[in-house]
């Protein structure tokens, strides 16, 4: 099973940079600050890793009860343009990880992002930041409310059409309860690569 989702993985990735080769080969373009412009959009397929770092529970850290301490995370955003530099979106997100007792922590996050990107020649790097809600299911217990985020990233402009980077994000997911006592604060991050779409 691992080998199957390391060589969808690998398909992924591989197959824009297949398709996106014969586009550039009669097309010569240059690359300039202003490179983006209002009205440009991007569309941004990820996979990755997720961590959880700690859980904290009226004011004290809670032991981490994952295992192993890593999870699954994908995600689809959308980003348009408002000039070369600042970009507004959506995304929506899926999120696992087991824990020491055989079960399954599920998170789908759905919110809007923003941020700022620096262009330099080849390389984009956009930090962004998120809000919005999520829902949370572990054995019959689930959980609706909030989240917050925020991250950075790395992309190489491999043609006009395409590029590919690396993502990391830290997410806070507060779980507020009528026993105030028993409210928590989960922090975790993600360790992702992603294949975006200029279009």
């Amino acid at each position: 099973m691992h080998k199957a989702g390391v060589f969808l993985l690998i398909l992924l990735m591989g197959f824009p940079i297949l398709l996106a080769a014969q586009d550039d080969d009669d097309y010569e373009w240059d690359y300039y600050d202003d490179l983006y412009a209002i009205g440009d959009q991007t569309f941004i397929i990820t996979l990755g890793t997720i961590l959880p770092m700690f859980m904290q529970i009226n004011g004290e850290t809670a032991p981490n009860k994952y295992t192993p301490p890593v999870g699954g995370a994908g995600s689809l955003c959308y980003n348009y343009y408002l000039n070369a530099n600042i970009f507004a979106g959506a995304e929506v997100s899926a999120m696992f990880i087991g824990t020491l007792g055989s079960n399954t922590l599920f998170m789908l996050p759905v919110g809007i992002r923003g941020g700022y990107q620096f262009n330099i020649w080849k390389m984009e790097i956009p930090i962004s930041i998120g809000v919005g809600m999520v829902w949370h299911r572990f054995i019959d217990q689930g959980y609706y409310g909030m989240y917050l985020k925020g991250g950075v990233s790395a992309f190489y402009r491999a043609t006009t059409t395409w590029s590919f980077g690396i993502n990391s994000n830290w997410y806070w997911f507060p779980q507020w309860v009528e026993d105030k006592t028993k409210n928590a604060y989960g922090n975790f991050l993600d360790l992702t690569i992603s294949a975006r779409y200029h279009f």
